[in-house]
């Protein structure tokens, strides 16, 4: 049974991730930040914090590498990018859909074994994302939804090379450092439509410092009392928690479509992660 502590942590953290989308989202829809400078500001502001936290806690070397920088540099410029025309709820769908199919895809590719139960969730998920997307009147732009699905494969990829970590506030430190130039790098690409647009400075820096550096920080210390599945399950209420924000802050009508195609996609991935996986 979970105790209070990580139950308050992990309350925190679900809540911090549901925020990225919340933040992303106002800031590139009501603000004139572009999202090159919004990904740079929340990398950069996030490697600072991770790093502050390292010290502090007496930490004096950080790990990671630079092919999951690249990762998370790919999954946070996708992000900013596909959040100009998605709204808060599509995006973390589409997001966190292309994380667990990410995941799962891949323990599928290293011969882990599905159930019949199993097998029926991932074509449910793998359905509701197609639903989602075929062309409509309430579909999502193509271009968003593919950047952010290319976002959530990144940060599914991210996650796996990270499973495991001795020290993941570590890992996550020197990745966030190392992701930094690459977001440097697009900014500089991008500077004849750059613009810091006020507010949406603000916004970038507090996704970057409490959303993501704190929050991720957060999660991986709740992390080891959770059991996996718990962990995978828990986390398909992001999409829910930022399309009921999106609805209550930000104005977003639902619609029929992106409630169907949750209940499909999180439906079918609950299916997966709430059965005991089996390997060869």
């Amino acid at each position: 049974m979970l105790n209070s502590r990580t139950i308050f942590l992990t309350v925190l953290a679900l809540l911090a991730f549901a925020g990225n989308s919340l933040l992303a989202r106002v800031a590139l829809k009501q603000t004139n930040i572009d999202p090159a400078s919004y990904t740079s500001i929340r990398l950069i502001s996030g490697a600072v914090m991770l790093w502050l936290l390292t010290r502090v806690t007496g930490r004096t070397q950080i790990a990671g590498n630079w092919l999951s920088a690249l990762a998370l540099f790919v999954y946070g410029a996708g992000f900013s990018f596909a959040y100009t025309n998605l709204s808060a709820g599509t995006g973390a769908l589409l997001l966190f859909g292309a994380v667990q199919t990410t995941m799962i895809g891949y323990g599928l590719w290293r011969g882990e074994r599905l159930g019949n139960t199993q097998w029926l969730g991932l074509a449910l998920a793998l359905a509701g994302l197609i639903g989602l997307m075929l062309p409509g009147l309430a579909a999502p732009p193509l271009l968003a939804s593919i950047l952010m699905l290319a976002a959530g494969i990144a940060w599914g990829a991210y996650s796996l090379r990270g499973k495991g970590a001795s020290d993941p506030i570590l890992v996550t430190t020197g990745n966030f450092l190392r992701a930094a130039p690459f977001a440097v790098a697009l900014s500089l690409i991008f500077v004849n439509r750059a613009n810091l647009g006020g507010n949406g400075f603000w916004y970038a820096i507090v996704s970057g410092v409490l959303t993501s550096a704190i929050g991720y920080a957060i999660w991986y210390a709740a992390l080891p009392h959770l059991k996996a599945t718990t962990a995978a399950t828990l986390q398909l209420s992001v999409p829910i928690l930022a399309a009921l924000g999106g609805i209550a802050f930000l104005s977003e009508p639902p619609n029929l479509r992106l409630v169907l195609a949750s209940l499909v996609i999180l439906g079918g991935i609950a299916l997966v992660t709430l059965e005991k996986k089996s390997s060869v």
